[in-house]
Parts: C-alpha cells; structure tokens; sequence
C-alpha cells in the first residue's frame, strides 16, 4: 500500500468517465471472481452519471452486483435532487440490473436519524461487520466537501457509525457515509472534473486535513481527473 494517491490525467470530463466506467467494470470483474460479488457505491454529480451510462455497456457479471449510495439529498421520490433518480435513469435502465440490486439511502423517511442506523445496518448484513465495500465512488466539492461530509458541519466528526444525516447544506439536508465506512473500502475511486476543482484537488493530493476530503485515506485510492481541473500548475507525470 502507499499513502499517496495514485492520479491519472485526462483531456475532458467526458473522457473521465469513459475512465472512471472502465476502472469500475475491472474492479466488479476481479471482486467478482474472487469473492463472488462487487459491492458498489456511487455518488452524484453530471460526470458520474456519464460514467454509471458507459458502464452499463461494460461486460459484468451483472447478478452479482449491489449498488449503494454514498450520499442522498432529502428530497421526495423522483425529485431532480435526489441522486437515486439520475441513477436509475443512468444505470438501472440501461444495464441488466433489478431495481433490488440498488440500495436507496431512506431519506423519504420520517425519523432520519432511524433511517441512517438502519441503512448502515443494511451495510452490515450485506458487506460484513464492519462493513467493507469494494469501492466507493466519491466527488470533490469547490469548498472541500467529499460525499455530503461537509465544512463544519458535526457530521465530519461522526467515527461510531457508518450512516449520519448532516445539517442543511444548498438548501437541503443529506444522508451520508462517515469517514468509517468509506476508509475501510477496499478501494476508492475519486473522479474529479472542472477548473473550480484547481485549488482542492492539489490540497487533496497533499492530504490537506483541513478540508473534509482530505480526511480520507489515501491508502487504495485512485483520481481521475480532467485537465481543467488538474490546472498547468499542478500538472505531474
């Protein structure tokens, strides 16, 4: 293992999730055939619902996959919002998946606190106690923020659970993995795209603690990155 993040450059976002479709479907091959499954989160964002359309292509043996969200917005079923609704129309209608094979975070419910806990209890049954995904997916926010772990919210010091619901944050709250359960994949795959992105995708790769996405491991991880947002400044070989 290494402590320092392993960064691939490409021209255009589009081509990081071409990337991005082609690294997940390797990993869901190899997790497959070693241990019977791939166990999967995704979270939001345009490039990734780019990517999760060229992995539906992708040769997998699909009955073994199961698809968990890093983060949620509480919002209503269906709502443009909600990154459950980009991903089904991304993923769930294009690849060989039953909806079943796709794990919702609860946010319609009406105790979330409740919700969370029984999300990451969902987790263990399916992935172990404590919970090991094989991957997960994450983004990187202008301000730092990774999944829906947020600048100074309480959410970024949450270590005794893998599920917690945050405050507002743009208008809404949100159900997230912690800390815990995303450094204890067996790999995680950062797709990182735009030139907003310049100035935290270098603290990022410098392990900068004080933004919330520098708090996650880097052993096992993997960025993918357009040139924007890599900037002529950071650029390495």
């Amino acid at each position: 293992m290494t402590s320092e993040s392993s960064l691939e450059v490409l021209n255009t976002a589009d081509a990081v999730a071409n990337r991005a479709a082609q690294a997940i479907a390797a990993l869901a091959r190899e997790a497959i055939q070693a241990r019977g499954r791939f166990l999967f989160a995704v979270s939001g964002g345009h490039t990734p619902w780019v990517m999760l359309r060229a992995l539906a292509v992708e040769q997998i043996p699909w009955p073994a996959v199961r698809v968990w969200q890093v983060d949620e917005r509480v919002a209503p079923a269906g709502h443009a919002d909600r990154n459950l609704t980009h991903l089904k129309e991304s993923l769930l209608e294009h690849a060989p998946l039953h909806p079943e094979q796709i794990l919702a975070m609860p946010v319609e419910a009406m105790d979330l606190d409740s919700a969370a806990a029984e999300y990451a209890q969902t987790l263990q049954r399916e992935c172990g106690s404590p919970a090991v995904l094989d991957l997960v997916h994450v983004g990187l926010g202008p301000d730092g923020h990774t999944a829906s772990l947020i600048p100074g919210d309480p959410v970024l010091n949450v270590h005794d659970k893998d599920v917690a619901v945050t405050g507002p944050y743009q208008g809404r709250r949100r159900m997230t993995l912690t800390y815990p359960a995303i450094n204890r994949a067996r790999q995680v795959l950062w797709v990182v795209t735009g030139a907003e992105k310049v100035q935290m995708l270098h603290r990022l790769l410098h392990g900068d603690a004080d933004i919330p996405a520098g708090r996650v491991d880097r052993d096992r991880s993997l960025v993918l990155a357009d040139a924007a947002a890599v900037g002529k400044s950071q650029r390495r070989d």
